[in-house]
């Protein structure tokens, strides 16, 4: 009997070191899920943000796809008013036919303030992504011998547009991203905006798809044949063809001169018209008194 109570005296000893160790692993787990859960709420948006702290840049790079607040132009164009900046390079894609991103970002640049000319660049392409961008203008940046480019891009996608100049690049230039604190993304509560829960599910896509993309990509080496076209607003202005300007307004007087000369005969006409039907009257009029 003694040697049956040991054996349960046993088994229950083995059952309860059992239930023991399983509540410490439930504990364990239990703690790495909530560790979890506030990496995923509290962190995982700012990990999307890369904001860099710099006193001054010779390039600034607006990337397109800025919203119709025109942020990114706006922050540019006061680090450049404040001496942080010296040039900015203004990229925009084709939108319809020939009207393209660029000339409109360029446009209210210009009219926002009072900046140089020569110092504002622009890029007019029809890359797709941001991928495309730096394959494109990586190459320029190589070929002007540029130290630091600061990327202008939305906050959320900081991260993965230095992570891709940076490896198309190389040892430089080097590119550098701000936060522009724009009210889309709201890296400390984003779960709790409907608007930061769409941007921050999109760009932690869109990062791992750029490692993907770029799974052993070299630098790119400086070509000189695909080098893009690009021309400073001053540069633009002086290279329009007189022809055009004169063209247009040729086609303007023109317009005007038969748009006045159409009144005119209008006019013209609405008198003859009107002549004509007073002497009609006078007419009938003098031949009713004779008949009389």
């Amino acid at each position: 009997m003694s040697r049956i109570f040991a054996n349960l005296n046993q088994i229950r000893d083995t059952q309860r070191r059992r239930r023991f160790h399983i509540g410490v692993i439930l504990g364990v787990l239990f703690l790495i899920l909530l560790l979890f859960v506030y990496l995923f709420i509290g962190r995982s948006g700012y990990w999307l943000v890369d904001d860099d702290s710099f006193e001054h840049v010779s390039w600034v790079a607006i990337l397109d796809g800025q919203t119709a607040d025109m942020e990114r132009s706006d922050y540019t164009l006061k680090i450049m008013e404040e001496g942080k900046a010296d040039s900015v390079l203004i990229l925009g894609r084709r939108v319809f036919r020939d009207k393209n991103n660029a000339d409109y970002y360029a446009d209210d640049f210009m009219r926002s303030g009072n900046i140089d000319s020569g110092r504002v660049f622009l890029f007019r392409h029809n890359d797709p992504s941001t991928l495309e961008e730096a394959l494109s203008i990586v190459p320029w940046f190589k070929s002007k011998n540029v130290d630091t480019v600061l990327l202008i891009t939305s906050a959320a996608a900081s991260n993965r547009a230095k992570h891709i100049f940076t490896t198309l690049a190389g040892e430089k230039p080097v590119f550098i991203t701000v936060d522009i604190q724009h009210y889309l993304y709201n890296s400390k509560n984003w779960f709790f905006e409907r608007e930061s829960r769409k941007i921050w599910l999109r760009e932690w896509f869109a990062l791992f798809n750029s490692y993907y993309d770029l799974w052993g990509v070299d630098t790119l080496e400086l070509d000189s044949l695909k080098l893009p076209e690009v021309k400073s607003l001053k540069e633009e202005r002086i290279s329009l063809p007189k022809v055009e300007s004169t063209k247009w307004i040729s086609i303007k007087e023109t317009f005007l001169k038969n748009h006045v000369s159409d009144s005119i005969l209008k006019v013209d006409s609405a008198k003859t018209d009107s002549t004509k039907k007073d002497s009609t009257k006078i007419k009938s009029a003098k031949k009713d008194s004779t008949s009389r």
